[in-house]
């Protein structure tokens, strides 16, 4: 059974099965929901417990023999297998099948791991693992969830928030849901200053909490098309400073400006946005976001911007003179159809 993490607690309640498989790229709920299991596991007897790495090479025949033998001094065990990566070998393949084929009520398997590919799921191997047994989905919390997910939370710990201290914690955190935690455990503190909740005010996020935000190439580039410059432009400046290659940002930005230009040339010759849309098989989340950037922009702004980005790629590799990061801010401004005069990267440190 395929299932989101916050049905996880709801799936506990019942009977467990031989397996369950977390998978995600989001390190705090993926460690959230594996600690949800072990409570549960402890609460039904599952005492002894063992943990392997997962990693190339790695030894199934181990595996195997663990889960064919249960010590004297306990009555059920918990397998742990944490995987780096969510691609099993054949070894791999194997081990769980034939575990999952002789199961044992004393036995359950808790494997940890990245995000499994749409190829994954959909092999018949998986598909006979996911039938019988539970395979939980966790999904990064994006930024117009964000704000309610630190509600949720800081109310859990007695703190109201109103909105403008909720968008600023938004802007310090994103993307790195660990720091969030961690400065909702800060604001807990100051919270029990005088032995009661406290309303979380701007003034005091602004004095409390650190600019633990993380970025990613994807989000600068979905910022730039959403034609929010400003967003565009902080977060550049936050890969600037993470020591980010600026030819991985230009790549993410020619690859989307490529994309965008076939779609273009399909809109010219009359198609539908929606079915370019679906035929270029887009994320869910992002059709919007494309969507209207395909009404805006036309295919000749486009080999512009290409232009712009050959003479950028230029300059990172030594070819012309310039700042490249001061170069890429520009191409992000034309992207967002709001050129406008920026504050210079490469006075910011790096």
């Amino acid at each position: 059974m395929k299932i989101k993490a916050d049905q996880l607690a709801k799936q506990l309640k019942g009977d467990l099965p031989g397996l369950i498989w977390l998978a995600g790229d989001e390190p705090l709920l993926l460690q959230e929901c594996a600690d949800n299991v072990r409570a549960v596991c402890r609460k039904q007897g599952f005492i002894e417990r063992e943990i392997y790495s997962v990693e190339r090479n790695f030894n199934w025949e181990t595996f195997l023999q663990s889960t064919g033998s249960l010590s004297l001094f306990a009555e059920r065990k918990l397998i742990e297998l944490r995987m780096n990566s969510a691609k099993l070998d054949d070894a791999g393949k194997k081990a769980l099948q034939q575990f999952l084929g002789e199961p044992s009520p004393d036995l359950l398997v808790l494997i940890s791991s990245p995000k499994l590919e749409g190829a994954t799921l959909n092999t018949k191997w998986f598909k006979a693992i996911e039938s019988n047994n539970l395979l939980v989905q966790i999904w990064p919390v994006n930024r117009d969830g964000l704000a309610s997910w630190l509600d949720q939370r800081l109310r859990k710990e007695g703190i109201s928030a109103d909105g403008e201290s909720l968008q600023l914690l938004v802007d310090r955190v994103e993307g790195n849901l660990l720091a969030a935690m961690q400065e909702i455990e800060k604001l807990k503190l100051l919270a029990n200053n005088d032995g009661g909740p406290i309303k979380l005010d701007a003034n005091t996020v602004l004095q409390v909490v650190a600019d633990n935000s993380r970025y990613t190439v994807y989000q600068v580039v979905d910022a730039a098309l959403e034609g929010d410059i400003a967003r565009a432009q902080k977060i550049l400046h936050g890969l600037k400073a993470e020591g980010l290659f600026p030819l991985v940002v230009l790549g993410a930005i020619t690859r989307e400006l490529r994309s965008l230009m076939t779609m273009l040339e399909k809109k010219a010759a009359g198609q539908g946005v929606n079915a370019i849309i679906q035929s270029a098989r887009v994320f869910w989340a992002r059709k919007q976001l494309v969507a209207n950037a395909l009404q805006r922009m036309e295919v000749q702004e486009i080999w512009q911007m290409l232009e712009q980005a050959r003479l950028i790629d230029q300059t990172i590799k030594g070819m012309r003179s310039g700042n490249s990061w001061d170069q890429l801010s520009l191409l992000l401004a034309d992207m967002a159809g709001k050129p406008v005069l920026t504050i210079p990267l490469s006075s910011v440190r790096s």
